[in-house]
């Protein structure tokens, strides 16, 4: 089995679990209906990405 040869010093732990905090998720305002929505999705309200039509509107049904 391996074993360490010396302890991880907390420095080095710093390190390593730099890595591991969670962020928050990014959001912008849609400029046409100025609702939140995440980058590079598509806006489900209105169906569209990148200024184009890709799904059908949203019905307020």
């Amino acid at each position: 089995m391996a074993v360490p040869r010396k302890k991880t010093t907390p420095m080095k732990k710093g390190q390593r679990q730099s890595h591991d905090a969670l962020t928050a998720p990014a959001y912008v305002e849609d400029k046409e209906s100025g609702e939140r929505r995440r980058p590079h999705h598509i806006d489900l309200k209105t169906g569209k990405y990148n200024g184009r039509q890709i799904l059908a509107p949203k019905s307020d049904v």
